[in-house]
């Protein structure tokens, strides 16, 4: 095999469950893995150097456990990475400067390693991570979506929100960290009615869903070709909120959302993705997001274990994939 003897670099923070359960699978098959947090590592003893000119590039990865020569990495798993802070103890633009060339730099350096076969890249991660091309994507895709507004006039919300006899939902356009009373607070899709919408929708970005009359939802992990349905019924609008209320079995993903997923994956050239999906009484599944590096380790342990030997399988064969 083409990668063999090479190593399988993992880009993740040290908390990543999902990670751990593929890196098992790979040092059972004897697969040599590092694992790296480049927002965080970089400050506790590793250290990174390329080298580019007219004969080619060269670069080695050094961690307080090992050398990694850069040019025999065989695949990249762009997993979870933590955001490039800057180190701890620089702080206002100093730190900003440190943790800006950081992501140029160190970031630049991992996604330019030639012959390593990613997952995903981390260009098309980001690419794909942007609402509204995920919704012009699925659209184009062959998905059925949900109507959609985001918008910062509120005129234009209350109208779309009287315009809907369904309902309509709220949802956030991106994780931002949120606190309250200093403690850790998530922004839940809700549903959200005309007179809720005052002249706050103007400070940035809003988004209105029309609301899906769903029976259940569907999360489908994307590998590749191979897709892993799992059925999500769940008492809550948004079956995160209480996880431990849910229940989750397997699922048939139908073949004309199979071939969507297939459109959507190549429209960001993707090798992964987390899709979630709302399905009605009828049978119609309604493109809700993608995660390009959404979770899947919640899932029971019989879905999960199938999932996990497909990113090894990706791994280990690197750009014999």
């Amino acid at each position: 095999m083409g990668g063999r003897g090479r190593s399988v670099l993992v880009l993740t923070n040290s908390y990543d469950v999902t990670s751990d359960v593929v890196l098992r699978i790979l040092a059972e098959r004897c697969v040599p893995v590092v694992r790296l947090d480049p927002g965080a590592d970089p400050h506790s003893g590793a250290s990174l150097s390329a080298m580019y000119g007219t004969g080619g590039q060269r670069g080695t990865l050094t961690t307080p456990s090992r050398a990694l020569d850069l040019m025999r990495v065989r695949s990249v798993w762009v997993r979870r990475p933590s955001p490039y802070a800057g180190p701890p103890g620089l702080a206002g633009q100093d730190r900003r400067f440190a943790a800006e060339q950081s992501f140029w730099g160190t970031g630049g350096i991992l996604a330019s390693l030639p012959g390593a076969h990613y997952v995903n890249h981390p260009w098309n991660n980001r690419a794909a991570e942007h609402k509204p091309a995920q919704l012009a994507t699925a659209g184009r895709s062959g998905f059925q979506v949900p109507a959609t507004l985001i918008t910062s006039d509120e005129r234009e919300a209350r109208d779309f929100v009287a315009r809907e006899p369904g309902g309509v939902v709220y949802k956030p356009i991106w994780n931002t960290p949120y606190r309250v009373d200093g403690r850790p607070h998530s922004v839940w899709v809700r549903e959200v009615r005309a007179q809720e919408i005052t002249g706050a929708v103007a400070v940035c970005p809003h988004m209105f869903q029309a609301k899906v009359d769903k029976a259940f939802d569907v999360r489908v992990t994307a590998v590749g070709d191979r897709l892993f349905g799992a059925r999500i019924d769940s008492p809550d609008l948004d079956w995160r909120r209480r996880q431990d209320l849910m229940r989750c079995t397997p699922i048939a993903v139908p073949e004309t959302v199979a071939l969507s997923v297939a459109a959507y994956r190549a429209g960001f050239r993707l090798e992964y993705g987390a899709f979630d999906f709302a399905v009605t009484t009828d049978g119609v599944w309604y493109f809700l997001e993608c995660n390009p590096s959404g979770q899947w380790a919640w899932q029971p342990d019989g879905i999960a274990d199938a999932i996990a030997q497909a990113p090894a399988d990706r791994l280990e064969k690197g750009s014999d994939a």
